[in-house]
């Protein structure tokens, strides 16, 4: 075999191996009908596509709006909707972009495209004002750039480990984050992997949703997920929400937020950053629970909450 064959061989490998994540990615299948057949709720069909949503409680009552983060969708809330709604309040949860049933539009996921969503998911349901808005991780950014838009829209906002504090990323998230091109590829050929041994490692953990962890590595089967998660790093996730926050202290919002003391995804840190940006805001601190308090530590939130929330 000559070198010349040798070198082809080679370079046919390499090339396969550097097309192999981006081929695997155009193989799954997409978002669609036949997909949404086995979901619970409802779809609309908003200006930046469709987005899966669900009313969880009464007819009639408050309105709390549920918010998720980047990589679990609407279903994360089930547990806590299910407590919400025996306090007599109409649960909305839905699918951000990218997530759950909803469509996966390409584009940056800023700010301006999570609110979009929203704004246009409130305006199909009727939905104007005297909301408790809820959001969870990302989906706390989410809450927080909306009601310090709109905060005669909001009655109160409650924040479950929310990012928008600043990221603490390690080198190769960052390299991914800000490298264009090499990026996209390292995030399609290794985020997969990361993502189920990350999902794994909480098979044990209590959970008020049942199946959460094979439901939550079910997001890599469709075409988009991954990344839509890449997307929101480089948008909402990278952008500055103390001006926010401020607003929300001068709009007099009452801001609730709980965290998880083992949290190693939005760590404890952010607490005091909060708490300088907003002092009004009450803050909460949930024993032995980590980022997915949500769903593993459900009673311990909704106690957090009671005193609150039923007083309406």
């Amino acid at each position: 075999m000559t070198w010349v064959v040798v070198s082809l061989i080679v370079l046919i490998a390499l090339a396969g191996l550097i097309a192999w994540p981006v081929l695997r990615e155009t193989a799954l299948p997409r978002m669609d009908a036949g997909a949404r057949r086995e979901a619970e709720g409802d779809f609309a069909e908003l200006s930046q596509g469709v987005t899966h949503y669900q009313w969880i409680g009464p007819l009639r009552g408050p309105v709390a709006v549920c918010v998720h983060g980047m990589t679990t969708p609407s279903f994360v809330w089930r547990g806590l909707a299910r407590g919400l709604a025996g306090w007599g309040y109409r649960v909305l949860i839905y699918d951000l972009y990218g997530r759950g049933y909803s469509d996966r539009p390409r584009g940056a996921q800023d700010r301006a495209f999570f609110l979009t969503q929203l704004d246009d998911l409130l305006a199909h349901e009727g939905i104007e004002d005297d909301i408790t808005l809820f959001g969870y991780s990302m989906g706390g950014a989410i809450a927080t750039a909306f009601a310090a838009r709109a905060p005669d829209r909001v009655r109160r906002l409650i924040l479950l480990a929310p990012a928008g504090m600043g990221l603490q990323l390690d080198r190769a998230t960052r390299i991914i984050r800000d490298v264009p091109g090499l990026g996209d590829w390292l995030m399609l050929a290794a985020y997969p992997r990361q993502f189920r041994r990350g999902t794994d490692a909480e098979r044990d953990l209590p959970s008020s949703v049942t199946g959460i962890v094979d439901r939550q590595q079910a997001e890599l089967t469709y075409r988009g997920f991954v990344p839509s998660v890449l997307s929101s790093l480089r948008g909402i996730l990278s952008e500055d929400f103390e001006p926010d926050h401020r607003a929300l202290r001068k709009g007099n919002v009452p801001v609730i937020a709980i965290w998880g003391r083992d949290d190693d995804v939005v760590p404890l840190t952010a607490m005091g950053k909060l708490t300088e940006w907003s002092r009004h805001a009450r803050q909460d601190v949930i024993d032995g629970a980590g980022h997915g308090l949500p769903y593993t530590h459900t009673a311990e939130v909704l106690a957090a909450l009671r005193g609150t929330l039923t007083d309406d």
